[in-house]
């Protein structure tokens, strides 16, 4: 069985970088259900590679807000043939490069903004030239104070994967009408195997999108390459 395991932010770090920034094109909609009586955002994945420019409807983006399911559908359909094919879109996904300020500092990984995920160019081409599948990254237009620092690109990361149902506290089933599916995130995760890709090594699950897993092979290189920024825990697979 091959083995998996979760990146978090690390509990210490001798870096000292931080980062005030948030993604160029704005993000989807929180969704405000007539059925199930919420309002939810799910959607904490990252789209850096996508160009909202030739939208006509570009400014619905730039606030974040509740909206109704027709319309959260209609903005969210406007999307889709510019994300990759099968992207699960969810109320609050974001678009475009990660603008703002960042100083200080960086691990290999930066892992401390909630949702993105950061990489230094020079371990990007490490892991992609020892052969870790399917990591894209993508420029920031971060603005630096200090004169001398890294190139920070951030990675685009799709979901795959899903926790197993055995793992999971007993819940009544997803909302009908928006798909709504509430629960807390376990505190000894499993992962269903027959969910989890075999052509990428770095995933968030699709399930919990602020919960990023890596296989094996990621991690072996990581290590080896003795890069840093990540705390690495396995997570047992069913």
């Amino acid at each position: 069985m091959p083995r998996f395991y979760r990146l978090k932010e690390p509990r210490t770090s001798r870096y000292t970088g931080d980062i005030n920034a948030r993604h160029k094109w704005g993000s989807l909609p929180w969704l405000r259900c007539t059925e199930c009586k919420d309002t939810w955002t799910g959607g904490f994945t990252a789209y850096p590679s996508v160009d909202l420019s030739s939208l006509p409807e570009r400014d619905e983006y730039e606030k974040s807000r509740p909206e109704p399911l027709d319309e959260f559908v209609r903005l969210r359909e406007r999307v889709r043939p510019l994300v990759m094919p099968g992207s699960q879109l969810l109320p609050g996904s974001t678009f475009g490069p990660l603008t703002g300020t960042a100083t200080g500092t960086f691990s290999a990984l930066y892992l401390h903004l909630l949702g993105a995920v950061l990489i230094r160019r020079e371990a990007l081409e490490q892991l992609q030239a020892a052969g870790v599948q399917g990591l894209r990254g993508f420029p920031t237009e971060l603005r630096f104070r200090q004169k001398k620092h890294p190139e920070l690109l951030e990675l685009e990361i799709p979901a795959h994967g899903r926790l197993h149902p055995d793992c999971t506290p007993p819940r009544p089933p997803p909302c009908a009408r928006c798909g709504l599916d509430s629960f807390r995130f376990p505190d000894d995760p499993v992962l269903d195997a027959a969910s989890l890709p075999a052509d990428t090594d770095l995933f968030r699950l699709s399930d919990f999108e602020t919960i990023f897993i890596a296989t094996e092979r990621f991690v072996d290189t990581f290590r080896r390459l003795e890069l840093d920024g990540a705390d690495i825990h396995e997570v047992p697979v069913r």
